[in-house]
Formats: structure tokens, sequence, C-alpha cells
């Protein structure tokens, strides 16, 4: 059995959306405080003991709420052309940062997506 290290780091960004085809408020412009929960994997640590810093997994998922971060999303790409739902910005947020940081022994686990205080929802690739 091999080692796995889960390192989580919580950001924040808000923003503005509108649902198209949803039948109800939410069709209409409103935004949120989006709460990003991100869970990367390790499977082998550095030499100072650390799978990897949690500065590092920060600094690549604010890249990308960067381009998000008070703007009406269904303005920018992809969500010009898919509804910006919270399933949607997870699976984006998640395929960004792959790109970024997967690596042979450093994988992204999950992206969570909290639109509210009781609301998520969690994207992941798992093959579980």
């Amino acid at each position: 059995m091999s080692a796995k290290y889960t390192i989580k780091v919580v950001t924040d960004f808000a923003a503005a959306h509108v649902l198209h085809g949803y039948p109800g408020v939410c069709s209409q412009l409103h935004g949120h405080n989006w709460k990003i929960e991100t869970q990367v994997v390790a499977t082998r640590l550095d030499d100072i003991g650390m799978g990897v810093d949690f500065k590092v997994v920060k600094g690549e998922i604010n890249k990308i709420i960067d381009r998000l971060d008070h703007r009406y999303l269904n303005e920018i790409p992809p969500f010009d052309s898919i509804n910006p739902t919270a399933e949607n910005i997870a699976a984006y947020m998640y395929a960004e940062l792959a790109k970024a940081m997967n690596q042979d022994h450093i994988q992204v686990k999950s992206i969570t997506v909290w639109e509210t205080e009781r609301a998520c929802v969690t994207y992941s690739e798992d093959d579980e």
C-alpha cells in the first residue's frame, strides 16, 4: 500500500451569474460569495517533508480565481457558452488546476464549490 498525503486549501471569490433555463429566481442576475476547497494528493514527500507547499496550491488556484473574481461569469469563457452552475465551475477549476499542477507524484483530487454555507458540489475524476 502506498502513502498518500491530501493537501487541502480553502479560498474564495465573489462573482455574479445567471442560470439560463433555470425555472426560478436563479434565472435572474444574482451573485455569490463562492468558497472553494481544493484537494491535491501527493504520493511522496520532498527533501524537507512536504508533499506540495500549501503556498504553491493556493497560488495556482488563485490564478484561476483571479479570472473569475468580481466578474459576471456568463461573459467569461467557458461560461459564455455553458451555464455557470456550481457543477460547471467546479469542473472548470479542476481541469485548469490539473493542467497547472498534475505531475507523476502530485494530482488534483477534487474541487468543492460552495455556493452558500449549506450547499456545495464536489468534482473529482477518481477511478474509485
